[in-house]
Formats: C-alpha cells, structure tokens, sequence
C-alpha cells in the first residue's frame, strides 16, 4: 500500500483527533491538555518521547531499521484568542479560544505521520524526530524547544527539517504549495511615544501637539517604504494602533502608536529599523516635540533550502501525481517561528489548502478569523505528504 492509502485508512482517527483539540482549544506555551492528546494518540507505537520542562511540548524519535542521519518534521498545537462563529459539532467549548489557524490539523496530521512511518520503520536509514510545539502564536515555541534540544533529540542534528501549514482560503482544498527561498516574512514590532505639552484645544499654538505630529509620523512612514525600498525586496508597514487624548478639546500630553514591520530579507531588515527611528525622530525635532522609539524582533524570514524546496515538489508529484503541488510565485506576508528551525536545518515550509469545497477559496474567511473553517478531507493527504518526506528523505 502507498503512503496515501495507509493514510485513508486511519482518516477516522485523525478526525477524532481533530475535532477533539478543537473542541478545547489552549493558548501559548502551556497546553497541559493537548499535550495529554497528543501522548495518548502515540501511545503504543515504538517511539521515545519526552515533554518539555518550560513548556508542553511532545519530542518523539523513531529510530529506522538502519543507521542514518536524522530527519525532523513539525506539527505546532497552540490556538488563539478568538471568539469562534461556527456552528460546528466541535466547536470550541472554551470561550474566547479557537483553532482558528489550522494548528489541530497540523498537531493530527503529524500523529498520523507518526503512526505511518512506525509501521515502516524497518524500511528507514536513519531516525525521525517529531516536533509537537506550543506557542507558535508569537510565544516562540520553536525556540524554547531548540533550546530544550530538540534538534539533538536523535543524537545529531537533523540533515532537513520539514512543516506544513493549513489555509481555509487562499488554495482549494488538497492542493499543496511552495518555494524555494523566502516563504514568508519576518514580524518584528515598532513602538512610538510622542511627547508634547497639554492644553486647550482652542489654542494649540500654545501647545506642543503629539496627535498632529504623530500622524504625521504615520504617513511619513508609508512615503518612507515606497521611496526608500526597492519594491522587488518587499517592506510592510502597517499601524495597527494608535492612542492619545481624552476629549475633544484637549490637547494632550503625549500619543502612542504601534506598528507591524514585515520584511523578506536580512539587509532590509537592518535598514528599515534605522530608518523607521530616522523618520519620528526627524518629525518630532521638526515641531519641537520628543519621541522615544523602539524596535522589537520578532520572528525572523521563513527561508526555504532551494534543493529541499524542490525536493518536496518532487515527493508531492510522486505521492499525489501532477496538479497537486505548485511552486508559489511570490511568498506570504505571515511569519512564523518554523524560521528558528530553518535558521539551523536545511529544510522546507509549505501550505496546504484546507478551504471547504462549498467555499471560494478566494473569498472564504482565512486563518485567524472566527469563521474560518478547515476541511478534514485534507487531514489524510497532510499524513501522508509528512511520512514520505521523512520516507524518501532516508530511504
């Protein structure tokens, strides 16, 4: 039987699994029950597992027949603080906590990979390293767990490393997607305080106004984006928070904004932080005001190995035939922490579209929204795609 037939017959099960996740729903790095899941689901298969210290992650190895390097392959658990919409028989039970980004087919799909290779394992040269991982929602599981020693778990350091990632828009249903080099963006955050001086509404010229100044800063910033970087090397700069003042006719003493910066390579990364300092320090000193301005990093570039990149295309063909994958022509401008593994492993991120079939996948709700709705049909076809990754990789 092929890998995709070994799959259609546990499909139950990775449904079950599922929708069990979804129902109860755990945010951040501490998942005490979907860890308890997750050990349950590999109960029985001949695996060494450990759980985290600092966190709940779930490390398996799965030690092949024959000696060989080691590949790893990655599944993240944790949800989102999001109200879910759906009327669903496994909607959320918890209020204010969803699944609304596809992690319980990930954390499923991976169990299923998990179970198809240990019926295998005799055929593998060399281990398999399964990477369970809270706290992808901007807590950087994957670095607390490199940190925990993740990438040593078998012995040595992984030869490739291999994550999926569900849409419920964007793909139809099934087909898979990818690219050699950068996948998605690196998210790092931009902090403003303008500090002016307070007074009457009606008589700003004796004052120092912060609002004025900081809108100005807002659109300065976007002028500063399209006239300062090459439009072939992407920056995103969006202000998704902006505070100051209490009433209509007062001016206030300061104002405050906050920034999402996404970028797609190392050199425009560094710029772009001086700049964005650059341009509100220069604003403020132009109306006599003070600014303090603060660069957060946060996730770094998603970088696909073009050799790996190629090497999943290749294997998907194999899996599924022609039409099921293709390489995307542009990348994401999401990010995501699978970056801290790529930084270390040679390796390959890749989408799979999970929008149900009565949707437009280009108008459907997409990840993160409390509509978002994930087909479980794909569930098998993300089993699969994983243990032959793994399969190929070491056979």
């Amino acid at each position: 039987m092929t890998f995709t037939e070994e799959a259609l017959d546990i499909r139950d099960e990775l449904v079950e699994l599922r929708h069990s996740l979804h129902t109860t729903p755990e945010l951040g790095l501490h998942l005490p029950r979907t860890q308890e899941k997750v050990l349950a689901a590999l109960e029985g298969l001949p695996l060494e597992v450990k759980t985290g210290t600092t966190l709940s992650s779930v490390t398996a190895v799965l030690r092949g027949g024959r000696p060989g390097p080691a590949v790893l392959l990655r599944g993240d658990m944790d949800a989102l603080p999001v109200a879910e919409k759906n009327d669903l028989s496994y909607t959320s039970q918890l209020p204010g906590q969803m699944h609304a980004c596809g992690h319980d087919l990930h954390t499923a799909m991976l169990a299923g990979a998990a179970r198809l290779l240990s019926a295998r394992r005799e055929e593998l040269a060399g281990d398999v390293i399964f990477m369970f991982q809270p706290g992808e929602e901007g807590y950087e599981g994957a670095k607390h767990m490199i940190g925990e020693g993740v990438l040593d778990a078998a012995g040595a350091r992984p030869v490739a490393a291999y994550g999926m990632h569900v849409v419920s828009a964007m793909l139809p249903p099934g087909l898979f997607a990818s690219r050699p080099g950068p996948i998605m963006a690196a998210a790092d955050t931009f902090l403003v305080t303008v500090k002016g001086r307070g007074g009457h509404g009606s008589s700003p010229h004796r004052s120092l106004d912060p609002i004025q100044a900081g809108c100005e800063m807002v659109t300065a910033l976007q002028t500063m984006v399209t006239r300062g970087f090459d439009v072939f090397d992407p920056v995103v700069v969006t202000v998704g928070s902006f505070h100051g003042g209490s009433a209509d006719n007062v001016i206030p003493d300061e104002a405050r904004f906050e920034a999402t910066v996404r970028t797609f390579s190392k050199d425009t990364r560094t710029k772009v932080k001086r700049r964005l300092v650059e341009v509100v320090r220069g604003i403020a000193a132009a109306h006599g005001l003070e600014v303090e301005a603060s660069f957060g990093m946060g996730y770094p570039v998603t970088v696909n190995n073009e050799s790996e990149a190629a090497f999943v295309g290749r294997t998907a063909d194999e899996l599924f035939g022609p039409g099921r994958y293709f390489v995307s022509p542009q990348p994401v401008m999401g990010s995501e922490d699978f970056s801290y593994v790529l930084e270390e492993v040679p390796g390959a991120f890749v989408f799979l579209g999970a929008c149900p079939p009565d949707r437009d996948p280009a108008t459907a709700p997409y990840n993160h929204s409390p509509e978002a709705i994930f087909d479980d049909s794909v569930l098998p076809d993300g089993a699969a795609l994983y243990a032959s990754l793994a399969h190929a990789r070491l056979s």
